[in-house]
């Protein structure tokens, strides 16, 4: 079994040895080529049918390959050519990392049935495809302005991938004065450089150094690097401080505030560092008392005031200044500093008042002195110079006379006036003629006193007053206050009702004012009926010496009041009896049964008056007119009528609230009615028409009696008031009254058929005569002077009346009884 196991192995082992050796003596002859790097895809680089002797079509039937050794395939065989082409580009610094000027790239072609193997070896020629590199773009060196020319420095040198001639093949430095290079050739042939110091640096000068160092390869054509060496120049204390001129000359003004900035020191050191920083300090040349007034700051150099400059203790100052370097040897610099002290004005004015008033009065003459003042001045030139005011000058009534050197005199330029200003601070301002000029003020105050040169003065020159009728005795009217611009005494005020007559009667006793304040007050009740209006004077009176007045004109105007109501004259009556009216049956539509009269002592409104039906009977058959108080017929009579009628009429007049009277007629009708005429049988004992008569030029003779006292009163009002207050009398309406003028023409048709006319607060006359029962009826009401009214007539079918209470007296007086005259104007 061994046997059979062993015998198998060792044929196979024999085999194989007999394989190699063919194999190995098949492949001894070795092929070689060269071709440059860096070539192109694609490109043929020999003929390996030919080169070798093999038959072109023999490389596809042999299965042709082509196996690189120990590399990659950058090579490929085209069988049906058999030529060795470019699979990629080759690069000599991949394949042959080392710095070796041969480069092989071994490969073996395989052919089989049978095997047979040629070894190629393919030679890679190196170009110059790499430039010189410095494994430092930037260099840096410091080097001391103290070290000595020659010194030498390393600098890091360049490298070259390629290899032979196209490696580094020297190196060049850009211009300078202070450094160049030495080149050195290493064992290996490398190429290594060092900088020299050619002069002596000065940091001062130049502190830093920039230089280029390029590397050159020996390729053709040629590739360069480059570095950039920056050299610092470190510094050393070689130079002192110096300021910028060795002598400063400075202006100071005296009296400068402590802290006020003189000069500022400003030295320089071309060194840096410690040596550059600089320390101010006086030198053994600077006086005490310089040191004293003047500040040194140590490290900016300051120089400021520290004490009080006097320009009249010295005029300038000299500093001595060192500025020393902090380097380990120091250094210093010097200079001397000139203060100049310029004067200035620091001497105020004075203002002295030799002798002054502090009170004048008003009236005071112009140029009366005031005071005496005198100005001066510790300085001299025209810091001593000095010019004295007033403030204000435009706007007092003073001025300044020079009387001599440094005097004045302050007098009064314009009339005083206490009331517009009572006290005077006048400023006294003295100014230098320095540069700055300096100025002083004293105030003197003035009082002025007051004389009484100022009436009162009343806020207008008329009043008017409206006082409603039947007002409190005592009423306060209205205040009249007077203003008077003096002071004490001369403003105080007595106020007085300057006397006048009105009627006999005294404005006095119609009047009061309170003497201390004007108050004006009613000592009476007013009657709009009697008293329309009063005009005085009132006047106001200082307690000065002497005292001074002014007057006002005051106005009282009696306001109506809706106080009387209307009185009913027509038709006739005694108090609460009825009113008998007889008329006839056959009376025709629009006959005038009777006509009412109300009269109204008051005025406009409260005077006019309208006629209402209260209660008719018949409302069909009579009718009343508002305005007139007619009673008429609204339409015939008729069987169904009753004989009686009775009517109540209502008369009110238009106040607020209204007031009214009532008058009831009671009218009877008849069949036949006797009418009087001249043949009518009278009494013996008296005669009507005649005793008519004779009432008639009675009253005719009244009439024109009170026309007369009212047209000389009218005289006397005129002589007395020039210009007197015009009354307006109100327009006549339906219920007015007409005037005295109209009385007289009216006085022929007293018994006719006409209106009954009342008037707006005035009196009234009334002559009714009245035949049918043989009576006569005289009303005469009180009549104020200076006015008189006539009020006429009655309705011819006004029937017999009675006599009723009023406010006018009445006189009945019987047929065969005389006339009393005192009965006819009875009060």
């Amino acid at each position: 079994m061994m046997a059979r196991v062993i015998a198998p192995s060792r044929t196979r082992f024999i085999e194989t040895a007999f394989t190699f050796i063919a194999l190995w003596g098949c492949a001894l002859s070795i092929t070689r080529y060269s071709i440059p790097e860096e070539m192109e895809e694609g490109s043929f680089v020999a003929n390996l049918a030919t080169d070798l002797g093999l038959d072109v079509r023999s490389l596809v039937q042999r299965s042709a390959k082509l196996d690189v050794i120990h590399s990659k395939n950058y090579l490929d065989i085209n069988k049906e050519t058999g030529e060795l082409l470019i699979r990629e580009k080759i690069d000599r610094e991949n394949i042959c990392m080392t710095k070796t000027t041969s480069c092989f790239l071994k490969m073996d072609v395989i052919l089989e049935n049978p095997i047979r193997i040629f070894n190629i070896e393919l030679e890679i020629m190196d170009i110059n495809d790499n430039a010189p590199v410095f494994r430092r773009k930037t260099m840096h060196l410091d080097i001391s302005e103290a070290t000595p020319p020659g010194e030498r420095f390393s600098l890091t040198n360049a490298v070259d991938a390629d290899v032979g001639a196209n490696s580094i093949k020297t190196y060049y430095l850009s211009e300078s004065k202070y450094f160049n290079i030495d080149i050195q050739t290493g064992s290996d042939g490398s190429k290594y450089v060092d900088l020299v110091l050619n002069g002596n640096l000065d940091r001062e000068e130049q502190s830093v150094h920039n230089l280029i160092l390029t590397a050159v390869d020996g390729g053709v054509p040629p590739r360069s690097g480059t570095a950039s060496i920056v050299i610092n120049v470190l510094d050393i204390n070689d130079n002192a401080p110096l300021f910028s001129q060795p002598v400063f000359a400075v202006n100071l003004s005296e009296n400068s505030a402590a802290g006020t900035l003189v000069l500022t020191l400003n030295a320089t050191d071309l060194d840096e560092g410690t040596n550059a920083q600089l320390t101010y300090s006086y030198t053994l040349y600077t006086s005490e008392k310089t040191q004293e007034l003047f500040s040194l700051d140590p490290n900016s150099g300051e120089i400021k005031v520290k004490g009080v400059i006097d320009y009249e203790e010295s005029q300038s100052f000299e500093m001595h200044i060192q500025a020393q370097d902090g380097g380990v040897n120091p250094k210093s610099g010097h200079c001397k500093v000139t203060v100049f002290i310029t004067d200035l004005n620091d001497n105020y004015p004075e203002v002295t008042i030799k002798s002054v008033k502090s009170a004048l009065t008003e009236d005071v003459a112009v140029g009366t002195l005031i005071a005496v003042v005198s100005v001066s001045d510790g300085d001299s030139g025209d810091n001593g110079k000095v010019e004295l005011t007033l403030n204000q000058q435009e706007s007092l009534p003073f001025l300044l006379n020079k009387s001599a050197e440094g005097y004045f005199e302050l007098l009064v330029s314009k009339p005083l006036d206490r009331e517009k200003v009572s006290k005077y601070d006048i400023t006294l301002r003295v100014t230098d003629k320095g540069s700055p000029p300096l100025a002083e003020n004293e105030t003197i105050t003035l009082e002025i006193h007051d004389v009484n040169d100022n009436a009162p003065t009343f806020p207008k020159s008329f009043y008017t007053i409206h006082v409603m009728e039947n007002n409190q005795p005592g009423a306060l009217l209205t205040s009249l206050s007077a203003f008077d611009p003096d002071l004490n005494e001369n403003q105080y005020l007595v106020y007085f009702i300057m006397e006048k007559e009105i009627v006999n009667t005294s404005m006095s006793m119609l009047f009061s004012i309170n003497p201390e304040n004007g108050d004006l007050y009613a000592l009476k009740t007013f009657d709009f009926e009697r008293e329309r209006e009063f005009l005085f004077h009132i006047e106001a009176r200082d307690s000065g010496v002497p005292p001074l007045s002014s007057n006002v004109t005051v106005h009282i105007i009696i306001l109506d009041q809706n106080d009387n109501k209307p009185l009913i004259v027509a038709p006739w009556r005694e108090r609460g009896t009825v009113v008998e009216e007889v008329i006839p049956r056959s009376t025709d539509k629009g006959h005038l049964i009777t006509k009412v009269i109300a009269i109204d002592a008051d005025s406009e409104q409260n005077a006019r008056v309208t006629y209402q039906l209260l209660q008719i009977t018949d409302s069909t058959l009579f009718n009343l007119d508002q305005y007139n108080g007619e009673v008429r017929t609204t339409r015939m009579f008729s069987y169904r009528d009753p004989r009686q009628q009775r009517l109540v009429i209502v008369a009110k007049d238009n106040g607020d609230p209204s007031l009214s009277a009532t008058v009831t007629i009671q009218i009877s009708t008849v069949e036949n009615v006797r009418s009087f005429s001249e043949t009518t049988e009278l009494p013996l004992e008296y005669d009507v028409f005649t005793d008519l008569n004779l009432y008639l030029v009675i009253g005719l003779g009244a009439v024109s009696f009170l026309l007369l006292i009212t047209i000389l009163v009218i005289i006397v009002l005129k002589c007395q008031n020039p210009n007197p207050k015009v009354i307006k009398i109100p327009q006549p309406n339906r219920n007015s009254v007409i005037s005295r003028n109209s009385m007289i023409s009216q006085r022929s048709s007293t018994i006719a058929d006409s209106t009954l006319i009342s008037s707006d607060a005035y009196w009234y006359s009334l002559f009714l005569a009245e035949t049918r029962k043989g009576k006569v009826v005289v009303r005469q009401p009180i009549i104020p002077k200076g006015a008189g009214y006539f009020v006429s007539s009655i309705p011819r079918s006004i029937g017999p009346s009675e006599t009723t209470d009023s406010r006018a007296s009445t006189l009945e007086m019987d047929l065969q009884t005389e006339p009393e005259t005192s009965d006819l104007l009875k009060d």
